[in-house]
């Protein structure tokens, strides 16, 4: 089902674009995704949220709840977008004029 697989691809974008940004000296803002990280590491900790998160994917599938995984995949592209812009910015303040 193509709502999935874009749903994944996102889940893998955040993950990559907040690893980066975290590379960068970005911060995570999220209490909960913080609380994994400072409990176990950076990619660990994300990663874990993104497993949650393909889990409740998965279930809205099974129980058929598309439009619910649609307002999601909605959601992760403007994050993606926030993480891309972070990430610029943070790389502008990084680079010798």
């Amino acid at each position: 089902m193509l709502i999935m697989q874009v749903f994944v691809y996102l889940q893998l974008l955040d993950f990559l674009t907040t690893m980066v940004g975290f590379r960068l000296g970005a911060s995570e803002e999220s209490p909960f995704i913080a609380h994994l990280i400072h409990s176990t590491s950076p990619a660990i900790g994300v990663g874990v949220s993104k497993l949650v998160g393909l889990g409740i994917g998965a279930i809205c599938i099974m129980t058929n709840r598309i439009r619910i995984l649609s307002v999601a995949n909605y959601w992760y592209a403007g994050l993606v977008v926030w993480n891309l812009a972070m990430i610029l910015v943070s790389g502008r303040t990084h680079m010798h004029p």
